[in-house]
């Protein structure tokens, strides 16, 4: 069977669709639950009516009671009829509370409506070209963003995405220059200077807001070696300021990656080690029909990181440029070694660590 061919009658079509559909209007209430605990308030609860539900949550009963019929008939939560009360299964928590940490999926679940709001702007891109701005979007948008990698940097950030790149660990401990390209909220860098003081973190953005934040939780953590500048990442100039450099799925959101990347390349010292993380993904769409997030990763990048990319004039890549794509524009930009390394269950990116000139298994 050719990719994409599909063996279903009309019938299970139409069944597969309005499945679909519930499964659409189903994602936003899943949001709600995150956003107002309700998830992490019934994982502690047992089977409890909605009134208890809402007492426990400190919120409006009618409005909980509504939910949980989304919930119920949406299979997240049990109902049991003869006593009217509903449970959060064990089988369930890992998958919507804050104490999955990374695993959330409750927390993604906000991105369905938020992107939503931006469907007429793209709509008038299909039918005009051009793209939606950073400026259309709710604001929102960029504190779920933060909330979400934020997680995920507290889990495996320093423990495990830091530890792909051998020798690396030791040399920020013994004292080193790092650069976070695309910084946004900061929390990355924050958590590599906490982490590592002796080394020294600079975070760029192109958006103050943005920075704004990073430097407020620096100070917050009490962090004295790092520091925030805003800059395009299209426009890295000079040669030779760092020893480590890392963009955490940000190239492909940028309006010019291919200077972006070959900035970079110019900015690392001899024996640096940029470390790119993005999208798992290949560049065929054949090659992602099975992708397990596919139609998701798709989604978001026409709705935000293809359009913000085209909005600037740009090359508008697409969370979705994939693998091949991703290695041939970092030889283009001048690395000569390029790793692929993985994260045991990470479904989302990719780790690519480049070098210049040698093999990246020696961090001069």
């Amino acid at each position: 069977m050719t990719a994409g061919t599909s063996t279903l009658t009309s019938q299970d079509f139409t069944a597969r669709l309005l499945g679909l559909l519930n499964s659409g209007m189903l994602t936003p209430m899943i949001g709600i639950g995150h956003r107002t605990r309700l998830f992490d308030v019934m994982a502690t609860l047992p089977p409890s009516s909605s009134l208890e539900i809402a007492e426990a949550a400190g919120l409006d009963e009618r409005y909980v009671r509504e939910w949980l019929g989304a919930m119920s008939t949406g299979g997240i939560v049990d109902h049991d009829p003869a006593s009217l009360t509903f449970v959060l299964t064990r089988e369930h928590v890992g998958a919507v509370t804050r104490a999955a940490g990374s695993g959330n999926l409750a927390a993604m679940a906000q991105w369905v409506g938020l992107l939503a709001q931006v469907e007429d702007n793209v709509v008038d891109c299909f039918h005009h070209s051009g793209g939606v701005p950073y400026g259309a979007f709710p604001e929102r948008l960029w504190a779920v963003e933060a909330e979400a990698s934020g997680v995920g940097y507290d889990a495996d950030l320093v423990k495990v995405t830091l530890a792909l790149v051998p020798g690396l660990v030791e040399r920020l401990r013994t004292g080193i220059d790092v650069a976070d390209v695309g910084c946004g909220s900061g929390h990355a860098v924050n958590l590599m200077a906490q982490s590592f003081p002796a080394s020294h973190f600079v975070g760029l953005d192109v958006s103050e807001p943005a920075l704004a934040a990073a430097r407020a939780e620096s100070e917050k953590l009490g962090v004295t070696n790092a520091t925030f500048v805003q800059q395009d990442a299209a426009s890295l100039d000079g040669r030779e300021r760092y020893d480590f450099i890392t963009t955490f799925d940000s190239v492909h959101d940028q309006a010019r990656p291919d200077l972006v990347l070959a900035g970079i390349a110019r900015w690392l010292r001899r024996g640096g080690v940029y470390l790119c993380v993005d999208m798992s993904a290949s560049s065929t769409l054949a090659e992602n029909i099975s992708h397990p997030i596919g139609p998701f990763l798709y989604t978001a990048s026409c709705l935000h990181c293809m359009t913000v990319s085209l909005a600037e004039g740009g090359m508008g890549l697409g969370a979705m440029w994939g693998e091949q794509l991703a290695l041939q524009m970092l030889a283009e930009a001048g690395f000569t070694s390029v790793e692929v390394a993985h994260v045991e269950g990470d479904i989302v990116n990719n780790y690519y660590v480049a070098t210049k000139g040698q093999n990246s298994s020696v961090l001069i």
